[in-house]
C-alpha cells in the first residue's frame, strides 16, 4: 500500500509543479499598483503537504512506521517549498517602502549628483 501512495504522491507532485511553474508565466505583464497577495500557490502547496501529512500520520497508526517515516520526510520537503513559497507573495505584495528625504518632506530620495553614462 506504501507502494501505491508513493506512485500517487508523485505524478501529483509533478502535476502541481508543472501547474505553478505555467501560472508564472501568465503574469508577464507588470502591473501599476501593490499586487494583491496571491494564495495559489501557497493553497496548492499546503493542501500537498497536508495530504502527505494524513498519509504519514494513517501510516504510524497503522504497523509501518517505517512508511510513514517516509511520508514524514516528503512533508517536510514539502513544508520546505511552502514556506518560501509564502514568504515570496508577502513580498510581492508588501513592498517596503521607499525611504524618504528629510529635506525633501515625502518625497524619495534621489542622488544629487546623477553620474552620467559612459
Amino acid at each position: 500500500m506504501s507502494l501505491i501512495v508513493l506512485l500517487v504522491e508523485i505524478p501529483v507532485a509533478i502535476l502541481l509543479v508543472l501547474t505553478l511553474a505555467l501560472r508564472g508565466w501568465a503574469g508577464a505583464d507588470e502591473q501599476t499598483a501593490t499586487p494583491s497577495v496571491d494564495c495559489a500557490p501557497v493553497l496548492w502547496l499546503g493542501g500537498f503537504t497536508l495530504g502527505v501529512l494524513v498519509v504519514a500520520a494513517a501510516f504510524l497508526y497503522s504497523v509501518h512506521p517505517f512508511a510513514g517515516a517516509v511520508q514524514l520526510l516528503i512533508a517536510a520537503m514539502a513544508l520546505i517549498f511552502t514556506m518560501p513559497a509564502w514568504h515570496e507573495e508577502y513580498e510581492r505584495a508588501h513592498p517596503s517602502p521607499l525611504q524618504s528625504c528629510s529635506t525633501r518632506a515625502g518625497t524619495p530620495c534621489t542622488s544629487s549628483s546623477p553620474v552620467p553614462d559612459r
